[in-house]
């Protein structure tokens, strides 16, 4: 029997992506914890599969020609998954281009937008002192995160889906719709608001997000647990 695909995983929207994804296609896998609060994944370990140091990563030991692979990226992660599946990413030249572009739209826009919004207005205020300092980051970040969910909320206008049927595109852009912690209102984006709800009705997307919940800790609490852990993702240099 073939040993289950390694999910190096930690509970945040882009290690939600990939644990969606495996349980949408039915892959058996099996979740590796990588503490990105305690520096887990600046282990040589871990950066043996993933050099940028950021998770999710992958090690599927049934992979092409049977052999394993290791892959880092949650984009490049979701593709293989929907080669290796079938499910959820057509061969269809077409409709593959169609899916393409809003999985880079995400990884390229929605992600790291929507990234340092998060950081702006809940990290950034438990690290520095002069809340002046930030204000021009809550405001440029919460302005851009708007102006993608209103991308997103046009497309929504005349279809279910983001690229026709529902796909990884989805996917890797559910997760990184909070609006509580982006400073938005979905009341303002009907069509993206009904796109929510309607994916994470989903038991598939309800077990994925779920996954490894109980390890979150939050960042923008006091105390130095949560004091440690932000200097660890914000503190690093190159090394």
């Amino acid at each position: 029997m073939t040993a289950p695909i390694e999910l190096w995983y930690w509970p945040t929207p882009n290690g939600w992506k990939v644990s969606i994804a495996l349980e949408e296609m039915g892959l058996a896998y099996e979740m590796k914890p990588v503490n990105i609060g305690a520096g887990e994944q600046f282990t040589p370990e871990f950066q043996a599969i993933s050099p940028n140091g950021r998770m999710p990563a992958i090690i599927d030991p049934d992979g092409p020609g049977g052999a394993p692979i290791s892959i880092f990226e949650s984009g490049a992660i979701l593709q293989y998954l929907g080669n290796k599946s079938g499910k959820f990413y057509p061969t269809d030249v077409r409709q593959r281009v169609e899916i393409d572009q809003w999985l880079f739209w995400q990884v390229g826009g929605l992600g790291p937008m929507a990234g340092q919004t998060h950081h702006f207005r809940q990290y950034a205020p438990a690290i520095i002192q002069d809340q002046r300092q930030i204000a021009y980051g809550v405001r440029r970040y919460t302005d851009e995160t708007h102006r993608l969910y209103g991308v997103m909320d046009r497309r929504l206008a005349d279809r279910d889906y983001l690229a026709g049927d529902y796909s990884i595109a989805d996917m890797a852009a559910w997760p990184w719709i909070l609006p509580t912690l982006q400073g938005q209102d979905l009341e303002h984006f009907p069509n993206l608001k009904a796109w929510v709800e309607r994916v994470g009705e989903r038991p598939a997307v309800k077990a994925g997000r779920a996954l490894g919940d109980e390890m979150r800790k939050n960042l923008a609490a006091s105390g130095k647990a949560a004091e440690e852990a932000r200097k660890v993702l914000f503190g690093q240099r190159a090394r």
